[in-house]
């Protein structure tokens, strides 16, 4: 007989649709999957911003501590919630098709950004999407913005934002890409590193839900999250849930890019660095030198003062 594979999920609706599509596939691969829903700090505590309460990683803890307990065998996430860093136990076996990464603009009435007046109100909850719309358009009011999608979309129509950025993954997994406006370029608006990956995570000690986890992986968005991580990771600990960050890897005949943006907290500095090869490891490498020597580590430390 076969063996159950427990996925963990959150319960939100885009959580839910990850977790389904996992189930999907693992159905399709052979195994017979079984979805448990874990409710999680992140999605309790939506009177406040993400930030301040711990950032991404509350939406992944709770369902680390399921697995730690053996009450799931495989936790399903969106790659962008996971810290560059996870204890040595867990280990990210695999990681599902890349949907479109990029940003999208959401206005109730289709109008485009650029048309927005002075002092409008934005909402977005991320650091690194703030601190870059406040580079491209420094006449807009930028806000944090908390809830599901359903709910995002509703403070837009309410007058409560004038606009909001969501990634167009999200909204287009959930059937919602009608509600998009438009799409920021990459080279605009640089994503969040794993941004439109789904990650599968389990115990690194647990083979067989490994083995799975494999069986279904999309290894070429495999190799982009790994080195959109890799340049994260290369910062260490250094990084917090502060951090205004973003890193992209695009691949094509062999060749890597990675390009990756920074910028103090309050966005009145900003960095970016671009490098191609056909080594990712020395992309990686060379993308954070660049970094560096163009003052990361001083954008951190003021990070950090906040």
């Amino acid at each position: 007989m076969k063996k159950t594979i427990r996925v963990g999920t959150r319960g939100s609706q885009l959580a839910l649709w990850q977790a389904n599509e996992t189930q999907r596939q693992l159905a399709a691969a052979g195994y017979e999957p079984e979805l448990v829903t874990v409710k999680t700090t992140g999605d309790k505590r939506h009177d406040v911003s993400l930030a301040t309460i711990g950032g991404k990683g509350l939406f992944i803890k709770e369902l680390e501590e399921a697995l730690e307990r053996g009450a799931i065998d495989l936790a399903v996430h969106s790659l962008k919630d996971v810290p560059s860093l996870i204890p040595e136990h867990f280990v990210l076996a695999g990681f599902l098709e890349r949907a479109d990464p990029r940003d999208a603009w959401v206005h109730a009435e289709g109008k485009p950004i650029a048309e927005m007046p002075d002092g409008a109100v934005i909402g977005t909850s991320a650091p690194r999407r703030r601190t870059q719309l406040m580079q491209l358009y420094p006449h807009l009011r930028i806000e944090d913005i908390r809830g599901n999608v359903d709910t995002r979309i509703n403070k837009a129509r309410d007058g409560q934002y004038a606009g909001i950025i969501l990634a167009s993954a999200g909204l287009t997994r959930l059937g919602r890409a009608a509600e998009i406006t438009s799409y920021f370029p990459v080279s605009e608006m640089l994503p969040a590193a794993g941004q439109g990956i789904v990650a599968l995570e389990c115990l690194a000690s647990n083979a067989w839900v490994q083995e799975a986890a494999r069986a279904i992986a999309h290894e070429p968005s495999g190799v982009a999250a790994r080195a959109e991580r890799g340049v994260l990771q290369k910062f260490g600990e250094r990084l917090d849930c502060y951090s205004a960050v973003a890193v992209h890897c695009s691949e094509s005949h062999g060749t890597f890019t990675i390009a990756a943006f920074m910028s103090d907290y309050e966005g009145t500095r900003a960095i970016r660095a671009s490098r191609s090869g056909s080594d990712a490891a020395d992309v990686i490498n060379a993308v954070y030198d660049d970094l560096v020597a163009q003052g990361a580590e001083e954008l951190l430390c003021a990070t950090r003062k906040k």
